[in-house]
């Protein structure tokens, strides 16, 4: 076995786990779910068959990921989010063939307690704040924040408000110096790296705290 189980988990026959995974405390893994390598499972997490989890994902304590959940690489839940897959559940109507497909695109991040209603797509890079509510589509590298979620403004890979573009419209991200720029009205695209392309090795890692970046920049966001 080419994955790290906790002795207090469980792994079903039938689910498929990437090389280098890790589950740790008092998880769940059900038949049929599919997780690819390098992820990190956190504490009393329950992943549902049916389920397509990308590589290099982490999934934060109690966590559960319900059927029809697609989740591509490098996605981070936050502790305690919430998945769901049925817009209009009742207990006494069996709707296990209307599950509704929740995409979550590459890079993106739920925050804490943030819930993520069925049926949408959360865009790549985008960042849902902790304890939002969303119920439809969202932008790639959009933030999220608030009840019902709403777009206040865009974030960086890097998880950094992007403010003050240049006169040519390019706003650079604080930590890393990467430029993006909105293409057309409500679609933001990074000039200098592919949306689907992994980071650098030299800006993988972080080297500023948040607010200390803020401190230095001067800017709140």
């Amino acid at each position: 076995m080419d994955y790290f189980v906790h002795e207090s988990s469980y792994v079903d026959e039938g689910a498929e786990i990437g090389k280098g995974t890790k589950i740790w405390h008092f998880s769940h893994i059900l038949r049929g779910a599919k997780i690819g390598e390098y992820c990190n499972i956190g504490q009393n997490v329950s992943i549902s068959g049916g389920t397509d989890i990308g590589n290099r994902v982490k999934v934060q304590n109690n966590v559960s990921v319900y059927e029809g959940t697609v989740i591509e690489d490098d996605v981070f839940l936050g502790p305690s989010c919430v998945l769901t897959n049925v817009t209009n559940p009742r207990s006494q109507v069996l709707r296990k063939a209307l599950y509704e497909k929740t995409l979550i695109r590459r890079g993106a991040s739920i925050g804490a307690n943030a819930t993520v209603v069925c049926g949408i797509t959360i865009g790549r890079y985008a960042f849902i704040a902790a304890g939002a509510v969303v119920a439809r589509n969202v932008p790639d590298y959009a933030l999220v924040i608030g009840v019902p979620g709403r777009q206040k403004g865009w974030m960086s890979r890097h998880g950094h408000v992007l403010k003050d573009p240049d006169p040519d419209g390019i706003y650079a991200c604080p930590e890393s110096g990467l430029r993006y720029k909105e293409v057309e009205r409500g679609v933001l695209r990074c000039l200098d790296l592919d949306e689907d392309a992994s980071l650098p090795e030299e800006l993988a890692v972080g080297k500023v705290f948040y607010r200390d970046l803020k401190k230095e920049t001067g800017k709140e966001s």
